[in-house]
Parts: structure tokens; sequence; C-alpha cells
């Protein structure tokens, strides 16, 4: 198999990865402990969690870490929604996007392995 580097979800998560700091820098300091870093988090996740499958030994544990990643990026999904129903983020739109875009890759992915 060819480097994690080179599948495009890996590339569109790290993207999100950056869009996601960038973003929370302006969440309210009080919580920093708190929902920022449950979404750092999250996002840190769908990215690493791509990698670490691919440097497995086997198929079927490269596919248990897609499912993982793809349950982060659902988890990442619902604390942007919280952000942004407490005032936090003003477009839910472009993570929407982003997010299902590589939810969709991480399906198409494990269905083409299995």
């Amino acid at each position: 198999m060819a480097s994690h580097k080179e599948l495009k979800v890996w590339q569109e998560s790290m993207n999100l990865v950056v869009l996601i700091y960038e973003t929370v820098k302006s969440f309210p300091k009080e919580e920093m402990y708190g929902l920022t870093s449950q979404i750092k988090r999250a996002a840190v996740s769908i990215p690493s969690n791509i990698a670490e499958g691919a440097g497995r030994q086997s198929q079927v544990e490269f596919i248990r870490f897609l499912y993982i990643s793809l349950g982060s990026a659902s988890e990442l999904e619902t604390q942007l929604e919280m952000a942004f129903r407490l005032g936090f983020i003003k477009d839910l739109l472009v993570f929407q996007q982003k997010l299902n875009f590589i939810k969709t890759m991480l399906s198409k992915l494990i269905k083409s392995l299995k």
C-alpha cells in the first residue's frame, strides 16, 4: 500500500484540522478546556486514525481504524453544531460540507477495502 499521505481523505482531514485550529482561536477562553479541547481532539483523531490504520499490517485493522475516523468525524460534527448553537461559530455550512466530503470518502475507502 502507498503511504497514508497519498490518500485524499487523509489530506482533506489534515486541511480540516488546520481550519478547526484557526476557528477555535476565537472561542471564549473559558471554553479552552471544554468544547474547544474536545473539538480539536476529534478533528485530530480523523487523520491520525487513518495514518495509524494504514501503518498496520492487515487490511482488517486498517478498516477498523477507518471506522474510528468515521466515528470521530461524526463526533466532530456534533461538537461543531454545539459551538454553532452557542454562537461560537457563525457559519456551520463550510464545516458540514467538509465533514460530509470526508465521511463519504472514508465510507467509500472502507467499502473498497472489504
